[in-house]
């Protein structure tokens, strides 16, 4: 949204409010801007929640499995659990297909992996856009 527009909802001018919105930038409140996008327009309809045990929790172990999951386009969230799983992977994929060869291919290639567990999604109740970022 354009600052004059965000300016005249919150109820200030354009220069403190671009001021404001630099501030939260900096100090790390605001973490990135994004476009909304459609994933079966994209052509990865199908989500997946893979939760992942590992065999081992040594960091060497970690570091390389976390560097795998960064080059696999098709996971696009990774979580480091506390309890069990040790990881939450959400995948998109096209279709049921796509996502077996995914699996057999390369999810259960990742290093350190002792099983998993896969979870289809059916239906997304509630997500806020923008919030979560980095995680």
């Amino acid at each position: 949204m354009p600052n004059t527009e965000l300016a005249q909802r919150v109820g200030l001018s354009p220069s403190p409010c671009l001021r404001r919105v630099r501030a939260l930038e900096e100090g790390g409140v605001i973490i990135g801007y994004h476009a909304a996008v459609s994933p079966s327009a994209m052509g990865r309809g199908l989500r997946v929640l893979l939760h992942v045990d590992m065999a081992d929790q040594r960091r060497d172990t970690v570091e390389a499995f976390e560097a795998a999951v960064l080059e696999i386009d098709e996971i696009v969230g990774c979580r480091r659990m506390m309890g069990n799983p040790d990881y939450l992977l959400d995948v998109a994929v096209s279709d049921l297909e796509a996502y077996e060869q995914l699996y057999m291919a390369a999810l259960t290639a990742l290093p350190g992996v002792a099983n998993t567990k896969s979870q289809f999604i059916m239906k997304v109740v509630k997500q806020t856009p923008g919030f979560g970022g980095a995680g």
